[in-house]
């Protein structure tokens, strides 16, 4: 019983108890969500496991490691949302049993447990396990590969780097293989910042020209042999597009998420309640450590600030580009926690200020949101909401069950206790701050988020739902979705079509601009739905905001119903266009 791991059994319970069960009470949120999800589903149909699809078209977005994760998942447990997200929790597991021995090894056990429950006691590092998107997964793969180089780095000297198989090398270079493959060479960027910035604070050689090629070389192989595969097999110039996908992302506002430099750094600051405040007095100071401590202190403030800094630079701008900050924070964080309890730090009132303000903002709008039902329509007819689509969004019945407004509550009261005795008892109101967060976010996940669903995409997901299995074409207007194909579960029948393939030689316009052939073809299959010569009954959505367009361009059109800011249309095949 002593040489029992209770820690990492405590970990993988609480974890398979607060994440698991609620993974599929949510319908997947659009774009990436049912975005990887329906790339998992179309390799299942088609059969073929070497090619990214959407609308059975090449995406070349994205690399397929997650979307393997995925089909393995689909396999096990069918399409739907659970199997969808459950590789991230499985990942969650995985990574706080990561941090537990990493923290173990390095300083002691208190650390360790420490930081495992600063992690998953911080709102947005736990609500992504609860998710379906690629990032945690591609996180832990750089953040292993950047660890197992800090490893190496600490021992480095000219003498004891002369034999060539060295493992921190060979596992460093093996997880950024996988991060490349999981979501892209981004990896790579993140990676290559992080050693020229050490490098240059450390004013002296740091690796071995050896070395640096058996990194290379390693890299280049895991990462390199989908894409050396894809090429042989003829999709040379999906590569090509995959690398200039990578590249605008970095130069334009991609799908209109934009933002200011501060987007990133409001974030992490809300985002990542309560373990950002904490973090940022271990920005600046450091305690009596030991040299490796200050080894590792050095590479996590180097971590956070270049991707901090990468991405507040580039010009797209969505949440959880910087979601890789999230273990340096943590880290910083319980690096803090941990001198604040030994005596080493003090506790300054803007700290305390930091976690308050973030955590009162987020406890109160828990508190109010469960209530919007009662209060929407005096708001609505205020005027406060100028946007039509959203005020039409607001007209939906969030389904609430009354008590969801207690997690709301219970964060409030435990922020503010802990607040109140964390002078005097500091490990008690860490606990209780971090514990509670825990809670309140697994909660969080389970009740508000399917509520908030209901709002935002609801009607037209359960539209898409009921064309499942029929013989009809689908499609959204005016607005980017891959919810028709995910919940209608479509069929490779269009781009096969006899009538489509002869109305698409007829089509004389170029390749624009700035669009991938997959982007250009699906507008094409779209455009021929609308007014080709189609087999079969064709359903379109729109939002509210785009009806007149549609009805003036396509008259010929049959419009079915409006239901919370979406508008429903059919087209029937035997009503000629005009």
């Amino acid at each position: 019983m002593r040489n029992l791991p209770v820690i990492p059994l405590l970990i993988i319970a609480l974890s398979l108890v607060l994440v698991v069960p609620s993974l599929g009470h949510s319908q997947l949120f659009d774009w990436d969500e049912i975005n990887f999800a329906e790339c998992a589903r179309e390799m299942m149909v088609t059969g073929d496991y070497t090619k990214v699809q959407i609308n059975f078209l090449p995406f070349w977005e994205k690399p397929p490691l997650f979307i393997w994760m995925q089909v393995l998942s689909m396999k096990a447990f069918g399409v739907n949302e659970f199997a969808a997200r459950l590789p991230n929790a499985i990942g969650g597991i995985i990574t706080l049993l990561v941090l537990w021995n990493i923290g173990r090894r390095h300083f002691d056990k208190r650390f360790a447990a420490l930081w495992v429950l600063v992690y998953a006691g911080s709102l947005l590092p736990q609500f992504y396990f609860h998710s379906g998107i690629i990032d945690p997964w591609f996180n832990l793969f750089i953040f292993l590969s950047i660890y197992q180089f800090l490893e190496y780095t600490s021992r480095f000297t000219e003498a004891a780097q002369l034999k060539f198989w060295n493992r921190n090398i060979i596992l460093s270079a093996l997880f950024m293989g996988l991060a490349v493959l999981t979501k892209g060479p981004v990896a790579l960027l993140v990676f290559g910042l992080c050693f020229v910035v050490y490098r240059i604070v450390n004013r002296r050689r740091i690796m071995s020209w050896l070395h640096f090629g058996l990194y290379a070389g390693i890299t280049a192989l895991v990462a390199g042999s989908w894409f050396a595969m894809l090429a042989v097999r003829g999709g040379g110039h999906l590569v090509l597009e995959f690398i200039l996908y990578q590249i605008r992302l970095f130069s334009t506002e991609d799908a209109g998420h934009g933002g200011n430099f501060f987007y990133h750094w409001i974030v992490l600051l809300v985002g990542c309640f309560p373990a950002a405040g904490f973090a940022v007095q271990a920005m600046f100071k450091r305690a009596a450590d030991t040299p490796y401590e200050r080894h590792q202190l050095r590479w996590m403030r180097i971590m956070f600030w270049v991707v901090l800094l990468l991405f507040s630079v580039v010009k797209t701008k969505i949440v959880h580009y910087s979601s890789l900050c999230y273990f340096p924070l943590t880290w910083l964080a319980t690096y803090s926690i941990y001198k604040l309890m030994a005596g080493q730090f003090t506790l300054r009132r803007w700290v305390l200020a930091l976690v308050a303000v973030p955590g009162i903002l987020l406890g109160v709008a828990l508190a109010v949101l469960p209530f919007i039902d009662r209060f929407k329509a005096s708001l609505l007819e205020s005027g406060s909401v100028r946007d039509e689509f959203a005020a039409a969004n607001l007209q939906a019945d969030g389904g609430w069950l009354g008590v969801e407004f207690l997690a709301g509550v219970l964060l409030l009261v435990c922020l503010l206790v802990a607040l109140w005795i964390m002078r005097r008892r500091m490990e008690t109101a860490v606990k209780l701050l971090f514990g509670s967060t825990l809670l309140v976010t697994a909660a969080a996940a389970a009740l508000i988020a399917p509520r908030v669903e209901k709002y935002s995409q609801d009607a037209a997901v359960q539209f898409w739902k009921s064309k499942a299995g029929q013989n009809v074409y689908v499609e959204t207007y005016g607005y980017k979705s891959f919810a028709p194909y995910f919940y209608a579960q479509t069929r490779p029948v269009v781009k096969n079509n006899p009538r489509y393939t002869a109305w698409r030689k007829n089509v004389t316009t170029p390749l624009p601009a700035g669009k991938s052939r997959s982007e250009f073809e699906t507008e094409l299959q779209r455009e021929w739905m609308l007014k080709g010569d189609i087999d079969r009954p064709a359903f379109f959505v729109c939002k509210n905001t785009r009806e007149k367009e549609l009805i003036s361009y396509y008259p010929w059109l049959i419009k079915l119903y409006s239901q919370n800011g979406f508008v429903f249309w059919m087209r029937d095949p035997a009503v000629p266009v005009n």
